[in-house]
């Protein structure tokens, strides 16, 4: 029996997200050694010291369930933020909000729209529950808010998402834009504000969106742990909402879905305020050290605000696109899905399998509707020079 069938045809229909492979699976394929990864917009730091601290602290306890509504740390978020905990929701990673969202407020039939290039977990989340997506073309590979408007009006969705900083263009929204968009909205649509890597906005970029909650009770924000708190493993992320827009995402919330250990690690990082301003500081000079190089090289990328830049790989000759031998695999080749429908290959693709094979980890983004992009996250300052030596010679061979 096939039972994929009994699975309602929107499952069926679902691509799953494929993640990052991690250095020790790649080095087992390649047979290398010293891997460089700068595919996951992980921090080059790791986490605070006084998060490793809490974290082993609390190991004495996993024998016990977790605080299942997570009161730590909602205090601690609560004094930071002012925000109060029946206003607050934890979950799996912001990964774990935006599905949360989903899930409260979607069903059969409904709309959710979102920009093209955005984060593929909100169509995935979008269809997971029987909902349709509506993704609202880019202009310059960000979001064309008025166009996102005039989507989620004509369309009557229930829930828009909006990325800012964007994954994976890193293209960026101001107080101001944000702020028009969120007037003209029906206030009958939810706003999902993903702000995952917010902690990354240079000083003069930065904005209050949680003061925002008092005019927009439509309005959620998305936060993680992951990225500049160096939590990734752990998977912590919350959600600031209206009360009643929590209390449904808190009905469909696993009861026990922060682990202790991901909570105590958490209120640690979130006091360790010193380590986030040295993480973004090693990101600023980073930025700036693969800006130089990716000009240096002559190669156009898109200015970003988080912790990773897209750069574009032209074409050897306009428009054309590198063959496949006939019943080559090509995910053997790249080393990621393709659609099956493919018989080419854009120059991006072979230069990032190539890049594996020199001990560099990037990310493909022809998933995003970006066949030419590739993604680096930015690493240490070693670890950026190797990326852009492999890359040297990556485009010397295929010049």
């Amino acid at each position: 029996m096939n039972y994929s069938e009994l699975a309602p045809p929107y499952i069926r229909a679902i691509a799953p997200y494929q993640p990052g492979k991690p250095i020790s699976e790649l080095e087992r394929e390649l047979g290398i050694t010293g891997i460089v990864k700068l595919a996951s917009n992980e921090n080059p730091l790791g986490a605070s010291p006084k998060a490793v601290a809490a974290a082993r602290a609390a190991l004495d306890e996993i024998a016990l369930y977790p605080d299942g509504n997570g009161f730590a740390l909602k205090d601690a978020l609560s004094k930071r933020y002012a925000v109060g905990h029946e206003c607050m929701v934890l979950g799996n990673g912001s990964n774990d909000m935006l599905e949360l969202a989903a899930r409260a407020f979607l069903t059969v039939g409904d709309k959710a729209v979102y920009s093209d290039h955005a984060f593929a977990v909100y169509p995935l989340a979008t269809q997971a529950v029987g909902a349709s997506g509506v993704s609202v073309p880019a202009i310059n590979y960000g979001h064309d808010l008025k166009a996102m408007r005039q989507a989620a009006v004509e369309h009557k969705a229930k829930l828009v998402f909006v990325a800012n900083p964007n994954n994976p263009t890193g293209t960026f929204l101001s107080a101001a834009d944000l702020l028009e968009f969120m007037r003209a909205l029906p206030a009958n649509i939810l706003v999902v504000l993903d702000e995952a890597y917010n902690e990354y906005l240079p000083e003069q970029n930065r904005y209050d969106s949680v003061s925002w909650m008092k005019d927009f009770s439509n309005l959620i924000i998305s936060r993680t742990f992951s990225k500049a708190y160096g939590l990734a493993s752990l998977r912590v992320g919350y959600a600031f909402a209206d009360a009643g827009v929590a209390d449904m995402m808190n009905r469909v919330r696993q009861p026990f879905n922060v682990n202790s250990v991901a909570q105590a690690a958490a209120v640690a990082a979130l006091q360790d305020e010193a380590f986030v301003r040295q993480t973004n500081e090693l990101n600023r000079r980073g930025m700036a050290q693969i800006m130089r190089g990716l000009t240096r090289l002559g190669l156009e990328y898109i200015t970003s605000y988080g912790n990773f830049v897209s750069f574009k790989i032209s074409e050897p000759v306009a428009g054309s696109l590198l063959p496949v031998a006939k019943g080559e695999n090509l995910q053997a080749v790249v080393g990621y899905p393709l659609p099956a429908t493919s018989h080419k290959l854009h120059r991006a693709a072979c230069i990032y399998r190539r890049l594996l094979e020199l001990g560099v980890i990037v990310r493909p983004v022809a998933s995003y509707d970006m066949p030419e992009y590739l993604r680096v996250s930015i690493g240490l300052e070693s670890e950026n020079e190797k990326f852009l030596t492999a890359l040297e010679q990556v485009l010397g061979e295929a010049a």
